[in-house]
């Protein structure tokens, strides 16, 4: 409970009943709603009040001294020994409800409430939940130490600090005698253990569920109704225990929210085990939705082969017409199509997201060139290389091979290189100039005598 500023709060005289600070969000998990609130002379009916404490922890007690109570009222209630401080949560004739509810059958369980809480009751209350945390993670090791196979889930102080609560887990009986004789030498407080399971240590601790959202043992259930895998066989839900489990690794308890309506549609479609005969071939049921009321059957008894899907109605119209000796041409019924004849959605194969692209371009150029730098490759590659080079022509034993002239020259045995003369000129003779490998053209002059 969030007691932050209340003792400014009192010394202040501010309004008394249900407010912001009065209540935190702790209280709505075992809240009760006052339908009789503004029923004149609720209150006065009964001096039975209702008192919460931290977390799931409820009491109730008689107002003996006639005390003006209000929801929201923070109060000293009697202990043993000393006093604790609640906040009142629910006053007048519903709560002789609530104590049939609480299966309190004596009368010693209810006791009495001593006063509203004073700055100096608030005080004490405040410095002992201070010391909570520090106490479960110390106590937590000396259970270890005496080789207990126990968990300490939370530790709850009272108001004065008299007296702590040791709430624990454990699969097995434990014997948590020396365990109590260490903590109170430790603590020097009077030592109370109490077991509880997972649920409820998930509903102390809270957190998010898979959903998204507060858990429900940690908000507003307030009994915990045992869960079963038939719940989740009636929803057709994959029996899959990571999936099927809570944050308390036990079944989750939202399993149960829906299973009553799935049993009452359930009801409604043929039974799994009957073949439809057709004309055409025999059907075997494959799947069904349960809430829409439809079926689907394949031709193959172990695989999805030729899926028509019919609506249960259609399905018993067919078992019915079987039983009278009769086939219909088919499963289907003119206003009903298959499921691949179903609509679907336009903007399907349209979107897509540009960021996958480059993603996928860039994993596979990493992954290109990690594989390149492996040695194995690299050897690979070398091994390609020398096979697709060209191999050079063997000469013949015995003769040796002359080196060819270079495309475009002229080599001729004992004649000196010449410049180069004009290639546009006519009628000039070739003197082993280069680049004109034609014979010279006899144009009646006499050529000249320079070689």
């Amino acid at each position: 409970m969030d007691y932050k500023n209340l003792t400014f709060r009192i010394s202040a005289g501010c309004d008394r009943g249900l407010c912001r600070r009065g209540i935190g969000r702790q209280d709505k998990q075992l809240n009760t709603y006052d339908w009789l609130a503004d029923v004149p002379g609720n209150a006065e009916g009964t001096d039975l009040v209702e008192v919460q404490f931290k977390n799931t922890r409820k009491g109730y007690y008689h107002n003996v001294n006639n005390l003006d109570l209000r929801k929201g009222d923070i109060v000293a209630v009697e202990a043993n020994p000393g006093h604790d401080i609640g906040v009142v949560t629910l006053t007048g004739e519903l709560v002789k409800l609530q104590l049939k509810k609480a299966n309190l059958k004596s009368a010693d369980d209810i006791r009495r409430i001593y006063r509203l809480a004073k700055p100096v009751d608030m005080e004490k209350y405040e410095e002992a939940k201070s010391r909570e945390h520090g106490t479960m993670i110390q106590s937590r090791q000396i259970a270890k130490d005496l080789g207990l196979d126990m968990k300490i889930g939370d530790v709850e102080y009272q108001g004065d600090g008299n007296k702590a609560i040791f709430y624990y887990i454990a699969d097995e009986r434990v014997d948590f005698r020396q365990l109590i004789k260490v903590l109170a030498e430790t603590f020097h407080v009077r030592i109370e253990m109490k077991q509880i399971g997972a649920r409820q240590e998930a509903g102390r601790i809270g957190g998010t569920g898979p959903c998204g959202r507060e858990l429900c043992c940690a908000t507003w259930m307030k009994n915990f109704i045992s869960v079963s895998t038939n719940a989740a066989r009636f929803q057709d839900i994959s029996l899959n225990p990571q999936k099927l489990a809570g944050m308390c690794a036990k079944l989750k308890c939202c399993l149960n929210y829906e299973v009553d309506s799935y049993m009452e549609a359930g009801r409604m479609l043929p039974p799994k085990d009957v073949i439809l005969q057709t004309l055409d071939s025999d059907y075997f049921f494959l799947k069904a939705d349960i809430l829409a009321g439809l079926v689907t059957y394949s031709t193959d008894k172990r695989a999805a082969v030729n899926l028509v899907t019919i609506t249960a109605e259609r399905a018993k119209e067919i078992i019915e017409l079987n039983k009278q000796g009769q086939k219909p041409e088919s499963l289907l019924e003119e206003g009903f199509a298959n499921e691949d004849e179903h609509p679907k959605d336009l903007l399907e194969d349209d979107i897509s997201r540009f960021d996958k692209s480059k993603k996928k371009k860039k994993k596979r150029k990493a992954k290109a060139d990690a594989t390149e730098s492996t040695p194995a490759v690299k050897e690979k590659k070398k091994d390609e290389t020398t096979a697709t080079e060209p191999k050079r022509p063997q000469q013949a034993k015995g003769k040796p091979q002359q080196p060819k002239a270079p495309k475009g020259e002229l080599q001729r045995e004992g004649a000196k290189q010449q410049p180069k003369g004009n290639k546009n000129r006519k009628n000039r003779p070739n003197n082993g100039q280069e680049g004109s490998a034609a014979p010279a053209q006899d144009t009646g002059k006499k050529p000249n005598s320079n070689e």
